[in-house]
């Protein structure tokens, strides 16, 4: 399916928006949707707040919890929300350290959705007593843009 932008260029209309969509088996076999950015030229900030994301131990197969925060300021495209939501939502099943998982998670957003800039929070809830919290940035952000603090506080009960 297709779409018109206002420049009249033909552009793919987003798989999953409005369609019954199976959960990815894997983060590596999941398709993100990237549309054009309807405020194109403008600087601003786009958050997703995930407080629900899991993943597995790669050790123990255990589940792992995080609140994950992404921040990005869009450039061309903005990715949509539904297939970033079946992305975060195929690592249930998907064994990897927290590093791995929170990085990963930002550097494919960065690389495939090209924004001017991309932040992400990995807020992991304990194991063996032991909180872990990643962050990965793509560089400096565009100067202008108003940066929020994340609003996840160090570990105290999280809730």
């Amino acid at each position: 399916m297709t779409c018109m932008t206002d420049n009249d260029t033909p552009e793919v209309a987003p798989r999953f928006l409005g369609q019954d969509s199976a959960l990815p088996t894997s983060p590596e076999k999941a398709i993100l949707d990237y549309v054009p950015n309807p405020r194109d030229g403008e600087l601003y900030l786009t958050r997703f707040a995930v407080p629900e994301f899991t993943s597995l131990c790669p050790v123990t197969a255990q589940p792992d919890f995080a609140h994950l925060v992404i921040d990005y300021a869009p450039d061309k495209t903005i990715v949509e929300s539904k297939s970033l939501k079946l992305f975060l939502g195929s690592f249930r099943n998907h064994a990897a350290f927290h590093e791995d998982c929170t990085v990963g998670i930002g550097q494919r957003l960065f690389s495939e959705m090209n924004p001017k800039w991309l932040r992400i929070g990995g807020y992991w809830y304990p194991r063996g007593g032991i909180p872990i919290d990643v962050f990965w940035q793509s560089g400096e952000p565009p100067k202008g843009l108003w940066i929020p603090d994340q609003g996840v506080a160090s570990y105290r009960g999280r809730g």
